[in-house]
């Protein structure tokens, strides 16, 4: 199976006036062109150490999108998607891994919430015992629950760079008071429930990143881009959960192991970019973003 490369691919209707790391954007052409629209299509494609890779894993986008939208309906927060089918508009070619979106005027915060510690944020802690320079409690471990959970907000990079963790004073710096407190408010309120949503389906939340604009008709912080994806979020096995230690997770690690291994020959520290992914690799990473699918909403994956 072929992924799809919807940077080339012509939509009736639509232009094409973007793509980010895994997903394309388009806006309304012609006589009924309307600005407050945008086609969100999500790719095959797969990122890994800020490198977009050559290799695609088949249904990739699809699965983020059919998991972004069942998310969206259990959040109860204000979200951008107008539509998903071809009946509302979305082309045919791209049905399944596409959503007509309100055009919000995004924040400039990557807002995250951590209810376990882990990753960057475990880095921070062994150097400081700090994550964005929030204070933690000694004889934390990787894999630690930490109550309550906690916001720890990055910068948005552009693609190819990595985000910046930053401090909650330099998101009002960015935002503003009132417009920060509330990207805090309502990260951690997407994170909690999530959370719980989850662990009755035996998956551990241990972390989301997730988005935000300004509805430009009513003014509402609103929730865009994708939600709780295993590309957004750490999603790790309630059976498999042994703080001390990393924890596999419902995402690409397949492609990170692979890549830092002496088979795959990659120097990360090189500016070379990473090598095409063997086809056991693909077929891996695929079973374990639709396991993921499959495992939150208790739908065949089709």
């Amino acid at each position: 199976m072929a992924g799809l490369n919807t940077t080339t691919l012509e939509l009736a209707g639509w232009q094409h006036v973007y793509s980010g790391k895994v997903r394309d954007l388009y806006v309304p052409v012609g006589e009924d062109e309307d600005q407050d629209r945008v086609l969100v299509v999500a790719s095959d494609r797969i990122s890994a150490f800020d490198h977009v890779l050559e290799s695609e894993i088949p249904d990739k986008g699809r699965i983020l999108t059919q998991l972004s939208l069942w998310w969206f309906d259990q959040l109860g927060v204000e979200h951008h998607v107008l539509g998903s089918t071809v009946e509302d508009g979305v082309p045919a070619e791209v049905a399944g891994r596409a959503m007509i979106c309100k055009r919000l005027d995004m924040f400039p915060v990557e807002c995250i919430a951590r209810g376990y510690l882990t990753g960057s944020g475990l880095s921070e802690y062994k150097v400081s015992q700090t994550v964005c320079s929030l204070p933690l409690p000694e004889g934390l471990v990787d894999g630690s629950k930490l109550e309550p959970a906690i916001f720890t907000p990055s910068a948005k990079a552009e693609v190819g760079e990595h985000d910046e963790n930053i401090t909650f004073d330099a998101v009002v710096d960015a935002v503003g008071p009132d417009v920060a407190e509330r990207l805090r408010e309502l990260t951690l309120k997407i994170y909690t429930t999530a959370e719980e949503i989850a662990r009755t389906r035996g998956i551990i939340l241990a972390d989301t990143k997730v988005e935000f604009g300004m509805d430009r008709g009513t003014g509402v912080i609103t929730l865009g881009d994708e939600v709780l994806t295993p590309d957004s979020s750490r999603f790790w096995d309630v059976n498999d959960y042994e703080p001390g230690r990393a924890q596999p997770s419902f995402d690409k690690q397949y492609v990170r192991d692979w890549l830092t291994s002496a088979e795959s020959g990659w120097d990360r520290a090189s500016d070379v970019a990473p090598p095409a992914l063997p086809a056991d690799v693909i077929e891996r990473t695929r079973a374990r973003y639709v396991e993921a699918f499959e495992k939150l909403t208790g739908q065949q994956f089709v």
